[in-house]
């Protein structure tokens, strides 16, 4: 295999070198959107004679915006500029008179009635622009994120949802792959999110039908995150502090939460040169208490355990980030990048299980009663090294070649400890584990793309090569009294290795015609999984090839309409923790384990939408569904009395259908509001347990994501939000609803050089069952549920400065593997 990949891959450079040969004058520019300064790309472009105004040529600008024509013979043209929704640009040239620049430089499109009456109304911006591929969300516009991090950002996107216990959902699913300034990164979601400060980001882009270029990864699609950099040429420095008033509610933790933060960083831009460096600390402890009841059915015995306590999360982060490019001359650029990061998170979860009981079915007699106290302790930790070389050359037709390369190394640790003790003498201990795991990580990233426009489009193809190696060691140790020593507890301990391996190929044609913009690719991969244990003398392999084929269609209907038709295949490959088959212990009455066999989920998405601008704002709708084979679930049997074993297991296959909108309107002057949301139906049919157990549920879901802002003055502004989430069916339970509704006053200085925003996160009055949700699951011969009650009326206070600041990305790096494991 090896062999053949190298020819390939040799082969597929040695033809990209004939598009040397070409040496011819030429004409070019850069277009962007005049509000925003984003790139257009794929723009009809077509330069004319004059004044026999006869057509020469017509062009479609890439992906950076970037058009350029050649062999173009002296004399006078006019340069028509098409792109649909915006307005059309003209402009003359004369390549005889002195002045003539061969480099037209930027050219800004100015955007039809969505962005032109945005600019009238208080200067407001769009909050979404639709593209062939992408919906594009300027952060800037969520005002209530100010001073957090990308969560707080990506919560007020339709169809992006976040539950009480910080589980991230796009279109109804967790799998979903993230890109940090168009690099892929296959990470805990949650884990990177919070890693990002808020007022780093620059806009969302989702992707929710990904085209064959992009990694097949992600069952719902793509969320791309681009930061903000700095200026055009000199220095530029961003600069932000947060800090958060004491909590008001009492929750009855054992220690106060904490919550402050600060991130800066620096960019310099001059000639040849372009670097960026940047650095950020978080504290962002949350206070919060939990509410459960647990029922079991073993050895025909009742056994029923309700309980009360805390549920509190200390979460510390901080990362440093840099980057330098170099333009080596017109055709070459290089850039190199470094990012190195630390996450500390501590869930404490001390409950008191005040009515243990144990009933004999048959007879109904109580045999046993006990309350006890179960103080436990979990800790994740991780220490992220990322090192990425990336070159670009541009041959003299215009042809890019792309090589890029990627290393990581990440340390991974963490530990549960989990103790029951005698309520009335704490220092009776009655059961006691302790269980570690160390998770060192390496990974490698190589990849080449070659781009040329051809025809009325653009051809890219190229190569991925992905390489992950995990040495895990599990050490799982009890004891059952006080003056007992430790013991190892063999079944549960145990040093696994996990290699994940990725050849991929892949072609793709965009381009437009008339009214019409297109894309279509196919993109093949072949991947290797072996899971190898100290304990198993043959390991576990899973070598599949697979054809993602994806195709985009964007048609101009007139009238400011615009409809969507979209395929894309995608794959959800499960994490190394999904596969580890040896349990942890979570808490007193859960273990967690996942299955070597577990088979990745394939998923078919189509998408129908349409868009229409008007006088006072926008409206998209889209339809889509997510084929789905070999679902994964975490699913829930009874392994002793007290304790239920959660696994992670295929549930069969399942079909998801759903419709998303967002509105933006603007009734009056200064005030514009947003309202977005999703709703879908998801339906499983399967098995578990070897086909003991029966799945057969559906349900709709709903979620609804709402702004309104007020710009009261040139300088102070309000924005109030609300996240709702319906109730919805899992395999084995209901998830019930959460809502959050925040509210941000903002006020600017200095030209707006200064900004000092206070916010009231998770507003709550009277009985308002703000920021909690009730988890329960069953089964033949199990109920369980749970209420997670977390912090509300959280007062926060955050002061920004920022200087000789625009909007063009940094290329900062990246985890690739290690945040997902984390």
């Amino acid at each position: 295999m090896y062999k053949i990949v190298t020819l390939l891959f040799i082969s597929f450079l040695f033809c990209t070198s004939l598009s040397y040969g070409q040496n011819t004058n030429s004409l070019k520019g850069t277009l962007v959107d005049s509000l925003t300064k984003e790139p257009l790309l794929y723009a009809s472009v077509q330069i004319i004679t004059q004044p026999a105004n006869q057509l020469v040529k017509g062009v479609i600008s890439d992906e950076k915006g970037v058009f350029k024509f050649e062999n173009l013979v002296k004399g006078t043209y006019l340069i028509k500029v098409n792109y649909i929704g915006y307005q059309s640009k003209t402009i003359e040239i004369d390549t005889e008179k002195p002045d003539f620049r061969s480099d037209l430089s930027i050219l800004s499109l100015a955007p039809l009635t969505q962005l032109l009456d945005a600019v009238v109304v208080a200067g407001q911006k769009p909050v979404v622009v639709t593209t062939l591929e992408k919906k594009v969300f300027k952060s800037d516009q969520f005002e209530v994120a100010k001073g957090g991090n990308a969560t707080d950002v990506l919560r007020n996107i339709p169809s992006i949802t976040l539950n009480a216990e910080g589980e991230i959902t796009m279109r109804g699913s967790k799998g979903f792959l993230v890109l940090i300034n168009g690099k892929p990164s296959q990470i805990d979601i949650a884990t990177l999110l919070a890693q990002i400060p808020a007022n780093s980001i620059d806009k969302i882009e989702m992707i929710t039908a990904p085209s064959a270029k992009y990694d097949a990864d992600g069952k719902a699609g793509i969320i791309n995150i681009v930061t903000k950099s700095g200026a055009t040429d000199g220095f530029s420095v961003i600069t932000n502090g947060q800090i958060g008033m004491p909590r008001i509610k009492e929750y009855y933790n054992l220690n106060e939460p904490q919550r402050y933060g600060v991130d800066a960083t620096l960019m310099y831009k001059k000639d040849k040169w372009d670097v960026s460096v940047s650095g950020n600390y978080l504290r962002n402890d949350i206070a919060g208490r939990r509410e459960g009841d647990v029922n079991t059915i073993f050895n025909q015995f009742f056994n029923s355990f309700p309980s009360i306590g805390e549920r509190s999360f200390k979460r510390e982060n901080y990362g440093l980030r840099s980057s330098i490019a170099y333009k080596i001359d017109k055709q070459n650029e290089l850039s190199a990048g470094v990012y190195v990061g630390k996450r500390t998170q501590y869930r404490r979860a001390d409950i008191t299980y005040f009515d243990n009981v144990k009933t004999v079915l048959s007879t109904q007699k109580v045999i046993g009663r006990a309350t006890y106290y179960n103080p436990n302790l979990v800790l994740k930790d991780g220490l992220f090294k990322v090192f990425n070389l990336d070159y670009t050359h541009t041959f003299k037709n215009n042809a890019t070649l792309s090589l890029s390369g990627l290393s990581e190394q990440a340390d991974l640790e963490g530990f549960t400890s989990n103790s029951n003790l005698n309520r009335t003498n704490l220092k009776d201990t009655l059961q006691y584990t302790y269980n570690t795991g160390a998770n060192p990580l390496n990974a490698l990233r190589l990849k080449a793309d070659y781009e040329q426009t051809i025809g009325i489009g653009k051809l890219t193809m190229g190569y991925q090569f992905r390489n992950q190696t995990q040495e895990g060691q599990f050490l799982y140790q009890e004891k059952s009294g006080s003056f007992k020593p430790l013991t190892t507890n063999q079944a549960f301990s145990a040093n696994i290795n996990v290699l994940n391996r990725i050849h991929a190929f892949y072609g793709q044609y965009a381009g437009k015609v008339k009214r019409i913009e297109f894309s279509g690719g196919l993109r093949y991969e072949n991947s290797f999984r072996e899971f190898k244990d100290n304990k198993s003398s043959k390991p576990s392999v899973l070598e599949l090839s697979n054809l993602f084929p994806s195709a985009n269609i964007l048609v101009d209907l007139g009238k400011d309409y615009r409809a969507k038709l979209a395929y894309s295949r995608r794959v959800q490959r499960s994490t190394n923790n999904e596969l580890n088959p040896y349990p942890e212990r979570e808490h007193s009455e859960t273990l967690e384990q996942g299955d070597p066999n577990i088979r990745p989920e394939f998923i078919g998405i189509t998408e129908l939408g349409i868009t229409k601008d008007f006088k006072k704002g926008s409206v998209f709708w889209n339809f889509y569904s997510q084929n789905i084979t070999d679902i994964v679930n975490r699913v829930n049997s009874v392994y002793n009395d007290t304790i239920l074993n959660r696994v992670y297991t295929n549930a069969g296959n399942a079909l998801l259908l759903g419709s998303e909108f967002g509105l933006t309107y603007s009734p009056v002057k200064k005030l514009k509001i947003f309202a977005g949301g999703n709703i879908y139906n998801l339906a499983i049919q399967g098995t578990l347990f070897n086909d003991q157990v029966a799945v057969n549920s559906k349900g709709w879901v709903y979620s609804i994501n709402s702004n309104i802002s007020w710009q009261m003055s040139k300088t102070l502004s309000s924005q109030f939000n609300v996240s709702y989430l319906s109730a919805r069916v899992t395999a084995q339970g209901e998830d019930s609803r959460f809502y959050a509704p925040n509210l941000s006053l903002k006020k600017t200085f200095l030209n707006n050089k200064i900004t000092a925003t206070a916010q009231w996160q998770n507003m709550a009055f009277g009985n308002m069952e703000v920021n909690q949700q009730r988890i329960t699951t069953f089964g033949k011969d199990f109920f369980t549920t749970t209420n997670y009650i977390q912090e509300t009326n959280i007062l926060m206070l955050n002061l920004s400065y920022s200087f000789n600041q625009n909007n063009r990305k940094a290329k900062l790096p990246s985890s690739e593997f290690g945040e997902k494991e984390y």
